[in-house]
């Protein structure tokens, strides 16, 4: 046996993530992943109005607000047999696509650049050699001057002499493992302030149809709410905060990516784990019938067989408990639909028979499925979506290289910029058909429906981080029983009873370490995926009724 060793807690994600390895001569042997917080939501959903569930739902994450509200209502409409009007359609999937547009940039430039990034040895770069750099990159790229540069490498310099490094604190800077020159690190760290500076407008492109950001207040089973802002004003400055994105992304983003990929082609080779990929599909077109009609497709890939993307039935998905913390009135995995979540702590025992996460261990047939951007851009790529084929092509085309790299952790942070493209193209189609609906005079937003006294439903879509799906069961017109089932479950749940390792666990074993006490090789897979622990897990004092809050330095 090798020896052990815990991160904990896995920082720059959100919520609390322990990851604890085995390792032999500086190889990653074996690897468990623990989520350390219980889960609750499900039990306090009980007994409430389904139409409250997507408000309640979306304070699940101050991230995920907008998925998890968009699921719920799904899963209700699912249930009740709604179908909502088609202006209700493009305005959820405009605040969608706002959802992707700033989730994956403030993933890669501050949550996921660090572990590529050397910020310290920023301080070492020639600006006038950065400008270069920067425009050889890309011609159109923002502060591309040497003064431009310097005012950043002066900023970053008081930070370090004045021994507060801020959010770059705590990086382990000098590794061997960082091989981007320091002029590539100046240039991203710019790159990273500027994306600061993009959070704000982007969020604000929710608040022009979802009244405000996080946590949205328009939505409402039947459609939406906000028939008030179907103008000509709101439309145009929503189309405005659009293009800039797109400038962002087209001129910054994607060549930055496409920049720091050659330095780092051997992650091509690491950190790939599972070979099967699921995706529940998103943003429903023109008459709103799922499967048919989404525009990222609804399947799963099996083996990493790009040949057949195979279609995705709703009831063979399963929940397992074996190495999570609950009981099952029976020994046996359930379908969401029949959950249940009865909590049973045992203290953290990683071993052959232990258990130790909060997170079920998902499962879809039995198998074990990566979920996520890479997932996505996968299973559109089998699929022949043109915009993803076309943009997929040209980065690696760009960098010299094919499809095999995208089983990997670099291929997982390429999907992930390729993929804030794809969206954010195709949102300008959805603001034109929108206009076109207000000038023919529809303005309908919302459709008529009874609550029934009993029914069930599920409502499915895809989270920036993966897939997500909610399932409703109502009795008496009230809420019987509510299970979520969101990406990290999927990607970070412990082993199942037949011993198949999930995602973050898979991905790890195999992976070389420079050195085992600065697990950087570490933080780059599990980064990857883009953890979001506060979805999957949540801590609720039953009795107090307040919740914990832990700051770690």
């Amino acid at each position: 046996m090798g020896e052990r060793h815990v991160i904990d807690p896995i920082t720059r994600i959100e919520g609390h993530l322990r990851i604890e390895i085995e390792v032999e001569n500086n190889v990653i042997k074996d690897a468990w992943s623990s989520g350390t917080l219980w889960r609750g939501f499900e039990v306090f959903l009980k007994g409430r109005d389904p139409r409250d569930a997507w408000i309640i739902t979306q304070r699940i994450c101050g991230v995920c607000t907008t998925v998890h509200a968009l699921a719920s209502v799904k899963a209700v409409e699912n249930a009740v047999g709604i179908k909502i009007p088609d202006n209700a359609r493009l305005i959820r999937n405009l605040i969608m696509g706002s959802q992707y547009l700033h989730d994956h940039p403030v993933h890669f430039y501050h949550l996921h650049a660090l572990d590529w990034v050397d910020v310290v040895s920023a301080l070492k770069a020639d600006p006038k050699a950065t400008s270069e750099l920067a425009q050889k990159v890309n011609p159109n790229s923002p502060k591309s001057g040497p003064g431009d540069f310097k005012v950043v490498q002066d900023k970053l310099k008081k930070f370090v002499e004045a021994g507060q490094l801020g959010p770059f604190a705590q990086g382990y800077w000098g590794h061997p493992a960082y091989k981007l020159p320091p002029e590539a690190n100046l240039m991203a760290v710019s790159h990273y302030l500027d994306a600061l500076a993009l959070q704000s407008r982007i969020a604000r492109m929710h608040a022009i149809f979802g009244a405000k950001n996080p946590h949205i207040q328009t939505y409402t089973v039947g459609g939406v709410t906000c028939v008030a802002d179907l103008t000509p004003d709101r439309i145009g400055e929503f189309l405005y905060l659009l293009k800039e994105a797109q400038d962002f992304i087209n001129n910054v983003y994607i060549p930055d990516v496409i920049a720091v990929a050659p330095f780092y082609l051997d992650w091509a080779g690491i950190g790939g784990g599972l070979k099967n990929y699921l995706s529940y599909g998103m943003l429903p077109g023109k008459g709103g019938a799922e499967p048919d009609s989404l525009y990222f497709k609804r399947g799963y890939i099996l083996n990493r067989d790009l040949s057949t993307v195979h279609p995705v039935d709703e009831k063979k998905i399963t929940e397992d408990v074996a190495h999570a913390w609950y009981q099952y009135s029976k020994n046996e995995p359930l379908h969401p639909g029949a959950g249940e979540t009865n909590p049973w702590y045992t203290g953290i025992e990683t071993g052959n028979n232990g258990k130790y996460s909060w997170l079920k261990t998902p499962r879809y047939d039995g198998h074990a499925m990566e979920v996520g951007p890479l997932a996505r851009m996968l299973v559109n790529y089998a699929s022949g979506h043109e915009s993803t084929v076309e943009n997929v092509n040209y980065v690696l085309k760009t960098l010299g290289v094919g499809p095999e790299v995208l089983f990997s952790t670099l291929g997982r942070t390429a999907a992930r910029a390729v993929e804030t493209k794809v969206v954010a193209d195709a949102m300008e189609g959805w603001i034109n058909e929108l206009v076109a609906n207000v000038k023919a005079g529809d303005l309908a937003v919302c459709a008529d429906y009874k609550m029934p006294e009993s029914a069930s439903g599920f409502g499915m879509t895809e989270a920036p981080r993966g897939a997500l799906g909610h399932w409703v069961e109502i009795q008496g017109g009230k809420i019987h029983n509510y299970q979520c089932v969101v990406p990290t479950t999927w990607n970070g749940s412990p082993r199942d009873g037949k011993g198949q390792r999930s995602a973050f666990e898979e991905s790890l074993i195999g992976t070389r370490l420079a050195d085992p006490k600065q697990p950087l090789e570490v933080l780059r897979t599990i980064h990857s995926f883009d953890p979001c622990l506060a979805c999957s897990v949540h801590v609720i004092d039953r009795d107090a009724g307040a919740r914990y809050e832990y700051k770690v330095a």
